[in-house]
């Protein structure tokens, strides 16, 4: 898991290329609100949800247990972070399966190719929704 300081590195990069868009800003105000412990809290939680993906990974990423996974992940970033769109939700899969830290932290949780299966997944959800 990652420290409160790479966490802050990535909100540092976050806001430099995200900063003027209102995702941002909601994004901003929720995390806000919460102390550091507690955004330490919320991505441990997020990270349960890849964790979980894991344990389905060789599975049919357009099965109903995978598109299930996959509308909690959308809700919980919704929920906990800002409103995750379709259209979001769609290049936020693209970027858990490209390599790199987003795809090493999602395969540290849950396996090696989790990232990639999460990314089917969601380009199945939301290719009928956009």
């Amino acid at each position: 898991m990652k420290t409160v300081h790479e966490l802050n590195e990535y909100a540092k990069q976050a806001k430099e290329q995200y900063g003027n868009t209102k995702e941002y800003k909601e994004y901003e105000e929720k995390a806000g609100k919460r102390n550091d412990e507690e955004n330490k809290l919320m991505m441990e939680r997020f990270m349960l949800l890849f964790k979980e993906a894991g344990t389905i990974k060789d599975t049919d990423p357009a099965s109903p247990e995978a598109q299930d996974l996959v509308k909690r992940i959308q809700n919980y970033i919704t929920e906990n972070m800002y409103t995750c769109s379709n259209e979001i939700l769609s290049g936020l899969g693209k970027m858990y399966s490209c390599g790199g830290e987003y795809t090493e932290n999602i395969d540290a949780c849950g396996g090696e190719g989790t990232g990639t299966f999460v990314d089917k997944a969601i380009q199945i959800y939301t290719m009928h929704l956009l």
